[in-house]
């Protein structure tokens, strides 16, 4: 049989093989073939391969739960707000975050009026970059390389995969859910302790993150067309500025994973060294950090912070209806609510603060959720689950202790337990935690009430009506 359009029906004169042509045009021949071969398999560089962790979110959720506490954080940080600032960030990011791997996202860059050397990424692409890191910098690929290594924790999904690790056993799907569906947000992040503050889950990256973030920083740069390099002679630069110092902030916000340059510098030798002609300053990075240079200094003590000014009100005797599905109760009129379903909040105005742990962002009122405890033996015992539920809650909060052990009480009806903790709060020294627990079909339901332990008296009472107020429709 003959194939139409092979050698078979050319010219006798045009049919050679291989081994008709001279050994150095075959070895040209077979070193063009290799090289398209390795490059049509990716082997055109030795790049570490990275993934993101597991998530119990979507990059779409991500972006929402980014959104609401980006809008936080410009609430509480000093932003710059100045527009030539921001465009030169978002022109820069964005050229960056076009090769960052993975979902798409939204990337917006903004400036922080700090003078302090940092930046944060919020999940959903949502990058704050301090004033004084820009200045810090001495040329544009040094800024490249810690807006690239930002741009790297929201491509990864760090924030969502800590807030996932921290709250695996306490967020109920159902809430998941209702965010893909539109529903309210405030609770959630509350629940999650992830809205923003200064020591939000959402920022509480690990060392194992601020590793993979230099790495995938440093491709980014690459990819970009910038000195590779740039992250690491960032990082040598405040590291030795800041010898014998309070280290730079960044530093303190960002883990070191250690050896973090000689890990930097590796992964821009397994990319074969930076290309050539790659791009190190540009005269706008330069009129962008003169300009910054002449603005006035920013206000003091300027840093991100949400603690109230003045305690909330006190508790209202007045009180107003809260309904879900399956239970109802009563609380203080001038409270609010914020969640849905079976996860859901209570809480004054002023009530939310920094938390010290990354789980929890409020400092006074009333915390809802459900709870999956596990058993091998079967279903298991309220005391046995309410203690899962502590030691679920102790992982997320180092300091927390037992002040007064499990007694038996009565919530809406059916058989409860009361438990008292002590823990750090986020208006500093400790608070008071009030741990009620029942069984429900679920799993277990419970309350926290919180108030630093000043204040608890003043709220002890209304913590009380609330749970007596408390009704099962089912």
């Amino acid at each position: 049989m003959r194939l139409k359009g092979t050698c078979a029906n050319a010219p006798a004169s045009l049919r050679r093989t291989a081994l008709d042509y001279p050994k150095q045009i075959l070895a040209v021949w077979l070193s063009i073939v290799l090289v398209f071969a390795l490059a049509q398999i990716g082997w055109a560089d030795g790049r570490t391969e990275l993934k993101p962790g597991w998530d119990m979110f979507t990059p779409e959720q991500d972006i929402q739960i980014g959104r609401e506490a980006a809008q936080q954080a410009q609430r509480q940080m000093p932003m710059l707000n100045d527009r030539r600032v921001d465009d030169y960030l978002n022109q820069l990011g964005l050229k960056l975050a076009a090769h960052a791997p993975g979902y798409k996202y939204p990337y917006q860059y903004r400036c922080v009026n700090s003078m302090e050397i940092n930046a944060f990424a919020l999940p959903g692409g949502f990058v704050f970059i301090n004033r004084g890191a820009i200045i810090a910098a001495d040329d544009e690929a040094q800024l490249a390389g810690v807006m690239a290594h930002e741009t790297s924790h929201v491509a990864l999904r760090h924030g969502t995969n800590q807030a996932t690790k921290a709250n695996a056993w306490q967020v109920p799907l159902g809430i998941l859910g209702a965010i893909a569906g539109g529903g309210s947000i405030g609770g959630l992040l509350t629940q999650l302790g992830a809205g923003f503050t200064v020591n939000s889950i959402l920022l509480k990256n690990s060392r194992e993150d601020e590793s993979q973030a230099d790495v995938l920083g440093t491709q980014i740069l690459y990819d970009s067309g910038y000195d590779p390099r740039g992250m690491s002679q960032f990082f040598e630069k405040i590291q030795a500025e800041s010898k014998g110092k309070e280290p730079v902030q960044f530093f303190s916000n960002h883990p070191n994973p250690g050896n973090r340059i000689e890990r930097v510098d590796q992964e821009v030798d397994n990319l074969g060294g930076p290309e050539p002609n790659y791009k190190t300053d540009s005269p706008e990075f330069q009129s962008i950090k003169r300009y910054l240079k002449s603005l006035p200094p920013p206000p003091k003590n300027a840093s991100a912070s949400s603690r109230p000014s003045a305690r909330p009100p006190a508790p209202s005797d007045r009180t107003q209806r809260f309904q879900t599905d399956g239970m109802e109760l009563r609380f203080p009129d001038n409270w609010m609510e914020s969640g849905q379903g079976s996860a859901f909040s209570l809480f004054p105005e002023g009530g939310l603060a920094g938390a010290t742990n990354g789980q929890s962002s409020m400092a006074y009122g009333v915390m809802v959720n459900m709870f999956g405890p596990t058993d091998d033996n079967g279903e298991p015992t309220l005391e046995a689950a309410t203690d899962q539920l502590i030691e679920s809650l102790a992982q997320g909060n180092p300091k927390m202790r037992v002040t007064r052990q499990h007694e038996r009480m009565s919530l809406g009806g059916s058989e409860a337990l009361s438990t008292y903790l002590s823990n750090e709060s986020p208006l500093g020294g400790r608070e008071t935690d009030w741990l009620v627990t029942t069984m429900r079909p679920e799993g277990v339901l419970y309350f926290i009430c919180v108030a630093p332990e000043a204040d608890y008296g003043s709220y002890d009472r209304s913590f009380h009506a609330i749970i007596e107020s408390v009704r099962f429709s089912r």
